[in-house]
C-alpha cells in the first residue's frame, strides 16, 4: 500500500509539472503559427485521447513518466526532424512546420518548456510565501556544539554571522544552505561580537543527516544553532520578490551540486531516480499541503534545469544546435543531428540506469 501510495502521488505530481512544461512548448508554438499534432502526458500506448478544433490530439499514455508535444514535421516525441516528410512539404505546409520556422521562433518554442517550469515554481513559492509567510530565523548563534568546526574557529553564543563564503547573511537559513552545500570546503566567515567585526576560516565537516523526508544525505556541518523558526508575514510584492529570489537560489545551488558531482567533490550517491522521487512524492503528500507545494516547486525547478542541459534529445540539446546554426549561418547537417540524438539517447539511458541503481541501493536491494 505504501508503494502504491508513493507511485500514485508521484504520477499526480509529476504529471502536473510535465503538463505545465509541455504546455509552454504548445502555447508558444501555436503563437508562432506551428501546427501541433499531439500533446501527450506519458509515453507508449494511448489510454485516452481526443482531438480539439485545431486538430491537436490531446492524450494520456500508458507510461506516465514524462510527456511530449509533437509538432508538424517532427519524426517523434524527441522533436527530431522527419527528413523524408520535410523534403516534400508544400509552401503552405512549410509555414506550419516546426523545422521550417525562423531560428528565433524555434528557439522561443524550445525554451518555453523550461521557462514554464521556472514560472510554475515562482507561482507556487509566491502562493506559499503569501499564505504561510517566509520561514526564517536570526543569524545570531544561540549555541555552539562541543568539538565542532564552529568551536575550533572560536565562534561563541551571541555572535552574529554577517558574511559567509563571500555571501551576505541575513537569515540563519542562508548559513545552513551554504554550509550544507559545501562540505569539506574551506571558506571565510565574518561575524560580529559585541560590535566588533571578526574574520575566520572554517571547513565544514562532512556529516550524514536526514532530509525532511527522513532520507539520509551527506551535507556540510558547522555545529551552531539558532532560535526557533518563525513565519514572517509578507506583503504581495514581498512574496513575489522572495519567490523569484528563492527560485534563483535553488537553481544555483542545484547547478553547484551537479558541478561538484562532476568534479568529484560531491558524492554521486545523492543522485536519485524515479524510485526516490516517488518516495519523496508520497512523503510530501503525507506531510500536508505546504510540503506538497514546496516539493512541487523544487521538482519543477529541477525539471527545468535538466531540460536545459546541452544533451541532444533534451531542450538544451536543441538550443545548442540552434546556437551552432546562429554562429555558422546554417543548420547542422541532418546526419550530424541524427548521430547526436543517438548519443544523447545513450547518455540519458545511462544516467537513468545509474540513478535507478542508486535508488535500489538506497532501498537496500543491493
Amino acid at each position: 500500500m505504501e508503494i502504491l501510495h508513493n507511485f500514485l502521488s508521484f504520477i499526480i505530481i509529476i504529471s502536473a509539472i510535465v503538463f505545465i512544461h509541455e504546455f509552454g512548448h504548445y502555447w508558444v508554438a501555436k503563437k508562432c503559427g506551428v501546427k501541433v499534432e499531439s500533446f501527450s502526458i506519458g509515453f507508449g500506448p494511448e489510454i485516452w485521447g481526443r482531438f480539439d478544433k485545431s486538430g491537436t490530439r490531446w492524450k494520456i499514455a500508458a507510461f506516465p513518466l514524462g510527456g511530449y508535444v509533437k509538432m508538424f514535421g517532427d519524426e517523434g516525441a524527441a522533436s527530431t526532424p522527419d527528413t523524408k516528410k520535410l523534403k516534400k512539404l508544400t509552401a503552405a505546409e512549410e509555414k506550419i512546420a516546426f523545422h521550417s520556422q525562423p531560428l528565433l521562433a524555434k528557439t522561443a518554442i524550445v525554451s518555453a518548456g523550461p521557462i514554464a517550469n521556472f514560472l510554475l515554481a515562482i507561482f507556487i513559492l509566491f502562493f506559499f510565501f503569501a499564505i504561510f509567510g517566509r520561514p526564517e530565523t536570526s543569524p545570531e548563534i544561540e549555541s555552539v556544539q562541543e568539538g565542532s568546526v564552529a568551536e575550533e574557529a572560536g565562534l561563541k553564543s551571541g555572535d552574529l554571522i554577517t558574511e559567509l563564503n563571500g555571501t551576505k547573511i541575513e537569515r540563519f537559513e542562508d548559513i545552513k544552505e551554504i554550509i550544507s552545500l559545501n562540505p569539506d570546503i574551506m571558506m571565510k566567515i565574518i561575524y560580529l561580537r559585541q560590535g566588533s567585526e571578526i574574520e575566520a576560516y572554517i571547513t565544514p565537516k562532512i556529516m550524514e543527516s536526514e532530509d525532511i523526508f527522513g532520507n539520509k544525505v551527506k551535507i556540510g556541518m558547522l555545529g551552531v544553532t539558532s532560535g526557533k523558526v518563525i513565519y514572517k508575514e509578507m506583503s504581495i510584492p514581498q512574496a513575489l520578490v522572495a519567490s523569484v529570489l528563492k527560485t534563483y537560489n535553488i537553481s544555483i545551488q542545484t547547478l553547484q551540486a551537479v558541478g561538484q558531482m562532476i568534479t568529484g567533490t560531491r558524492s554521486t550517491d545523492e543522485l536519485g531516480g524515479i524510485l526516490k522521487i516517488a518516495q519523496y512524492s508520497g512523503q510530501s503528500v503525507d506531510k500536508g499541503l505546504a510540503t506538497i507545494f514546496w516539493f512541487m516547486a523544487v521538482l519543477s525547478i529541477n525539471l527545468g534545469l535538466i531540460n536545459l542541459f546541452p544533451i541532444p534529445m533534451l531542450d538544451g540539446g536543441h538550443l545548442l544546435f540552434y546556437a551552432v546554426e546562429a554562429a555558422n549561418g546554417r543548420p547542422l547537417a541532418m546526419k550530424v543531428q541524427e548521430y547526436a540524438f543517438r548519443v544523447g539517447f545513450v547518455l540519458l539511458i545511462t544516467l537513468m540506469a545509474f540513478a535507478t541503481y542508486n535508488d535500489l541501493r538506497h532501498f537496500g536491494v543491493f
